[in-house]
């Protein structure tokens, strides 16, 4: 294996290493521009989908098939989606709190 394709490789590796959750199986999860369904979609997630939080924020109250939240998931800059479809193994934060 040459330098280069070793490289991509690490780099690879080191792109995976956060912290990524499930969303729910079976469900395309509507991603918004801030925590709450008044904000519009920006993009919708795929199914099987998996994501990294960056930060939480408490928004609008969301049931979803892992409980009733009002905790909302930011999962890029200027992109939420509400914690009830995300498996985080935890009914509170499991990320910062986003400013």
């Amino acid at each position: 294996m040459g330098t280069d394709e070793k490289k991509t490789t690490d780099d690879a590796v080191t792109t995976l290493s956060a912290t990524r959750y499930a969303v729910a199986p079976g469900y395309r999860v509507n991603v918004r521009s801030g925590p709450s369904t008044q904000y519009p979609i920006v993009r919708a997630l795929p199914l099987g989908a998996t994501v990294a939080i960056s930060c939480q924020k408490y928004g609008e109250w969301i049931s979803g098939p892992y409980g009733t939240t009002r905790i909302w998931d930011n999962i890029a800059p200027g992109e939420y989606i509400s914690d009830a479809y995300v498996r985080t193994g935890s009914d509170g934060f499991v990320a910062p709190r986003c400013a």
